[in-house]
């Protein structure tokens, strides 16, 4: 039997991360307030970290941490402290970019293993065997990577050194991340957490005889999309990434949604578990990423030149969250969290933690005190409902619902 890799997921902040667990994560990708490469996800306190990762170890979830800006010389101060944190938390493995983080964890993180981020672009055996060598347990694989290649650098470096790759989730249109557009376009720094993405900006011509007078660069009458990225998604071709010798398949994600976190995991969790025992891919699963908000889907580098998708940089947005299961007797009698409106007689979904999505027709609902509802309105308000059957904590309800972009 082929070894099953590990499935990584993004942990935003402390919510996410209890639904990737609960959906089906091996280990869970997070930062701290510092040194991330995601500055707007949430993130973790220097006092939620080590809350976060007692709560992923007890339910034998591995934690990796983060540390993969190129901190400019004002910052390496602040690093030693920062890495004795993460180990004295128990974190399991940080990521890494920069050479110099790279050596100042091996003296002030020694209990946690040093993974290279993908930014690093390692993209041939050489590379990966020598940082390797340097200490590094596993290497993220540039993205621009075929499984042809990858195979070559699995048949060609020491078998102790993991190998992981993303299998899903937004694409960077720059090598490995590497991009200065946000720095010169907006005064974020891309490579320190704070990228704009303009590259799914609408872009126009204008003449210099002309100003104020824009032209198409042409794909329609807003603009163009020249550098606008699909979504990977490679939820069907599994068996072929566990061929290539992959460790580590891995989520992209870490600013995405709670309910991205959990169904993504989920869908991955039964489909990798299906492929890796020699099932049948119940199609249900690989149904599940699309009811996400995503951009139009392609499966990267892996299999040639993924095309781009220049018509819009729009999200398709087709499903929409009412509410999230707090608990949930054997009866269906539930507690809920309000999300978004649905009311009586509205028919839903309902979705959870191993728990093929299944329509229910809304019934009485009622608050806390016992009085009825017909429309819960307030944000994050806990009701009652009486579910078709018991569902586990963690579980959505959700309706189909237009939400894209124009």
């Amino acid at each position: 039997m082929r070894k099953r890799p590990e499935l990584l997921c993004p942990a935003g902040d402390m919510e996410r991360l209890k639904m990737a667990v609960a959906y089906g994560a091996d280990a869970v990708y997070l930062a701290g307030t510092s040194f991330g490469m995601r500055s707007f996800a949430g993130n973790f306190s220097p006092e939620e970290l080590p809350e976060a990762v007692r709560y992923a170890h007890a339910r034998g979830v591995r934690v990796h941490v983060t540390v993969n800006t190129m901190p400019r010389g004002d910052e390496v101060g602040k690093l030693p402290e920062h890495l004795k944190h993460l180990d004295r938390a128990g974190v399991d493995a940080l990521i890494i970019a920069d050479l110099g983080v790279f050596t100042m964890a091996g003296q002030y993180a020694p209990n946690c293993e040093r993974h290279i981020s993908t930014q690093q672009s390692i993209a041939n055996a050489p590379c990966a065997s020598a940082w390797h060598a340097l200490g590094a347990q596993r290497v993220v694989l540039a993205r621009e990577l075929s499984l042809a290649e990858i195979r070559v650098i699995r048949d060609n470096t020491p078998p102790e050194l993991e190998l992981e790759v993303f299998c899903h989730g937004a694409m960077c249109v720059s090598y490995s991340g590497r991009c200065l557009l946000s720095n010169y376009m907006t005064g974020r720094d891309s490579n320190r957490g704070a990228c704009a993405q303009p590259c799914r900006y609408a872009y126009a011509l204008m003449e210099e005889k002309r100003p104020g007078e824009y032209f198409p660069v042409f794909e329609d009458e807003k603009g163009t999309y020249i550098m606008n990225s699909r979504d990977l998604c490679m939820i069907d071709h599994l068996d072929d990434l566990m061929d290539a010798g992959v460790d580590c398949l891995k989520i992209e994600g870490r600013a995405k949604s709670a309910y991205y976190a959990a169904i993504v995991t989920g869908a991955y969790r039964h489909v990798l578990d299906e492929v890796a025992a020699g099932k049948p891919i119940d199609p249900v699963w690989r149904d599940e990423v699309e009811h996400v908000s995503h951009r139009h889907y392609a499966t990267g580098f892996f299999y040639g030149y993924p095309g781009q998708y220049t018509a819009s940089s729009r999200y398709i947005r087709d499903w929409q969250i009412c509410a999230v299961v707090e608990s949930c007797d054997e009866e269906g009698n539930a507690v809920l969290s309000l999300r978004n409106k649905f009311a009586c007689g509205d028919t839903v979904e309902l979705v959870g933690p191993d728990c093929k999505p299944f329509l229910w027709t809304v019934g009485a609902m009622e608050d806390l005190e016992g009085l009825p509802l017909t429309e819960p309105r307030t944000p994050q308000m806990r009701f009652r409902a009486k579910l078709p059957q018991y569902v586990p904590p963690m579980s959505f309800v959700r309706h189909a619902v237009e939400l894209s972009a124009e």
